[in-house]
């Protein structure tokens, strides 16, 4: 994988899209936060700016795997599962997990993205994309995760603008 590939989201398109260099690779529709742009601690807003993939996890998990603080729990998403946990926030398949690039803004105190668990991550297949939906992670469909994950690198750059 080239050092020039990099993600960019936009928050008004609620639109993923990875590139190289300037030339457009591959693009998908994800959810942010409900609460709009953010960068706070507590705040449930998508934090701007520029950030790094710090970590990938998830590699090689089903679709649909549930994740809680990071780990799989060895469950598999399903209408049943989501109905006994009713007011859980769904982590599935895999997680990108983003570090803040800029100091002050979303990096260190209290607009860490890193500290903040911000990831883009698969979600049930069942919630809607394109629209701003989450607690200010990047939701995306569990096959479309998949395909990006597969071709990202952790250090991989990310642009989260308005």
């Amino acid at each position: 994988m080239s050092g020039s590939r990099w993600i960019h989201v936009s928050l008004a398109r609620q639109r993923l899209t990875l590139l190289e260099g300037g030339r457009v690779l591959a693009a998908w529709p994800v959810s942010t936060a409900a609460a709009g742009a953010g960068e706070r601690r507590g705040s449930l807003g998508t934090p701007r700016g520029w950030h790094v993939v710090r970590a990938r996890i998830g590699a090689g998990a089903p679709l649909g795997a549930v994740f809680v603080a990071r780990r799989p729990t060895g469950e598999i998403w399903s209408p049943e599962l989501a109905a006994r946990f009713p007011g859980r926030d769904w982590v599935l398949t895999r997680i990108l997990w983003l570090s803040g690039l800029e100091r002050g803004r979303n990096r260190l105190g209290d607009v860490d993205t890193m500290r903040r668990f911000i990831y883009i991550h698969g979600c049930p297949d069942s919630e809607p994309v394109g629209v701003p939906r989450s607690h200010g992670c990047i939701r995306m469909r569990n096959a479309d995760v998949v395909a990006l994950f597969e071709r990202v690198a952790a250090g991989t750059r990310v642009l989260i603008e308005p």
